[in-house]
């Protein structure tokens, strides 16, 4: 059970993060802010992870550290340092995420980056906006660190990032998650597309009030949206 939770949440969480809703800069850009070794990180750096279907953030505090924000639930169930230190799980980053329970943590710029290539300061661009001086950037990140209220989309790993290194907290893959949803709702061929699925949820879950009645409120929700 807890499996297919996992997956389905997965599969959600990916869904809010993917990368088409990322504004980016071009292609050729980027490829060209990708670095590998961290030598080449100053203190203060925004670093950017791009995953399959999402991206992560992280600030560069010098010494081959990173500070990011996991979502995870292990703090939540046992006190022991060294086991909460060790690379967050799908599995615990997605229980976190139920739970609204996630840290702000230190890690070394291998696990951060999950055997991905990383995008230096890309956000400069993106954002067009003046970063604040690289000391303060990093010091703010590192007030930080410890527990944090998580949201994925409200208080994410973006926000803590562009707090730290512009003042202000935004996220743009938030942003435009948000207004691909609305298009979706605004469209009224997502009514039907949500009565079908819900349908099919019945045919194969069973005709009960839990898979009942979202079918018939999703799709009437979707309709007056609309």
């Amino acid at each position: 059970m807890l499996d297919s939770l996992a997956l389905l949440l997965e599969k959600t969480f990916l869904l809010a993060h993917f990368n088409f809703f990322s504004p980016t800069s071009s292609k050729q850009e980027r490829c060209a802010k990708r670095r590998e070794d961290s030598t080449y990180f100053q203190r203060g750096d925004l670093l950017e992870v791009p995953r399959t279907l999402f991206t992560h953030f992280g600030i560069y505090l010098g010494d081959n550290k990173v500070a990011h924000l996991m979502p995870d639930i292990l703090p939540v169930l046992t006190s022991n340092r060294s086991q909460i230190q060790k690379v967050v799980t799908n599995k615990r980053l997605l229980l976190g995420v139920i739970y609204k329970y996630a840290s702000i943590r230190v890690d070394t710029v291998e696990d951060f980056a999950y055997g991905s290539p990383i995008l230096l300061n890309a956000m400069d661009t993106t954002l067009r906006r003046q970063p604040l001086a690289a000391e303060e950037v990093a010091r703010r990140a590192e007030k930080l660190i410890g527990h944090i209220p998580y949201s994925l989309l409200w208080n994410n790993c973006e926000h803590f990032v562009t707090y730290c290194r512009y003042g202000t907290a935004v996220s743009l893959q938030t942003e435009q998650f948000c207004e691909s949803l609305k298009s979706v709702i605004r469209d009224q061929r997502s009514v039907l597309l949500t009565t079908f699925i819900g349908i099919l949820s019945m045919f194969f879950l069973g005709i009960a009030p839990s898979t009942a009645l979202p079918t018939f409120i999703v799709p009437f929700i979707l309709w007056m949206a609309g």
